[in-house]
């Protein structure tokens, strides 16, 4: 695959922004993000009766409000948004989608803070934890199946890079014990611990994707998108803007082969901030270019990767 030139690439400023879920019970996962993983409910998604779905309603409306989405996030910054789908099924196991939505704090305090408050609400959700050298992580299993990742960041000054014989520079990351509780006692006071603490600092850092085939991958993420590659490890691939350690992962750990995804519960939708509209024009030139089908609403631009995940650029 030919290496992007400097034109083709996605500017240094691009960040992520808030990951869309579709579920089956709004108000089980509105608390699981609220009060496990310590986010704030920025819009609680109320509308009137007349204005909500049919599949919402179900049979007789009460002129009541119904909940069709809540957005969460931190600081005013939304990170997940929760869209309620009743109708659609699970996710298979095998399927392309979502592996994990990474929710970047500002230091390892904030991270502390909401690791404390996961242990003590929803123990059993918790699945691992790792040191990755650029980062500190730990890993979570939502009530309905979807890949939620706490992380800070070390600063970047202390990341490490290397010159690979093609030319490439891959930054160095690795998997590390990380001992949850030993964490807790270097970050977290004991008054701190049983303290509900809404502090602002926390966005999505990066998402990590399960795909059918890691050099597809590569092709649509690097190739046609424009993302830089900064890792691979067998059966994954890990690309980012601006020298960040990565803004999308790929990996077919568990979907090797998947191909095109059905509508499911699971992920909606991957959104990108670029830091202009000229460069998300500049981007859907590329993309049409690349005959890649997109819709442009005037808001948003959006397509679908290989595996019909659905990725929503917009301007910040």
């Amino acid at each position: 695959m030919p290496t992007p030139t400097a034109a083709d690439l996605l500017p240094a400023a691009t960040s992520m922004a808030a990951v869309t879920l579709l579920v089956r019970d709004l108000d089980l996962m509105t608390r699981y993000y609220r009060d496990a993983l310590s986010l704030d409910v920025l819009d609680d998604g109320t509308v009137p009766d007349e204005l909500a779905s049919p599949e919402a309603l179900g049979a007789g409306g009460t002129g009541a409000t119904r909940r069709e989405t809540v957005v969460l996030g931190r600081g005013g910054v939304p990170v997940v948004v929760l869209r309620r789908e009743p109708g659609l099924p699970l996710a298979r196991r095998g399927d392309a989608g979502l592996f994990h939505t990474a929710v970047l704090f500002d230091d390892a305090p904030a991270l502390a803070h909401a690791l404390a408050s996961a242990a003590r609400t929803a123990p059993g959700t918790f699945i691992g934890s790792a040191d990755h050298l650029v980062s500190e992580a730990f890993y979570f299993t939502d009530p309905e199946g979807n890949g939620v990742e706490l992380y800070h960041d070390r600063p970047r000054d202390r990341w490490s890079w290397d010159q690979q014989a093609d030319g490439r520079r891959e930054v160095r990351m690795d998997t590390l014990h990380l001992d949850p509780n030993e964490f807790l006692a270097r970050h977290l006071r004991e008054e701190e611990a049983v303290t509900e603490i809404r502090a602002p600092g926390a966005v999505v850092g990066h998402v990590h994707l399960k795909v059918g085939d890691v050099d597809a991958a590569r092709g649509f993420y690097v190739g046609t998108l424009g993302f830089e590659e900064t890792a691979r490890v067998p059966g994954a691939l890990f690309v980012s803007a601006g020298g960040y350690h990565h803004h999308l992962a790929a990996n077919t750990w568990q979907s090797r082969g998947a191909g095109p995804r059905a509508s499911t519960l699971g992920l909606g939708t991957v959104a990108v901030r670029l830091p202009s509209d000229d460069a998300v024009t500049a981007l859907a030139d590329r993309l049409q270019h690349a005959g890649v089908a997109t819709r442009h609403d005037g808001t948003a631009l959006r397509f679908e990767d290989p595996w019909a995940n659905t990725i929503e650029v917009v301007s910040a």
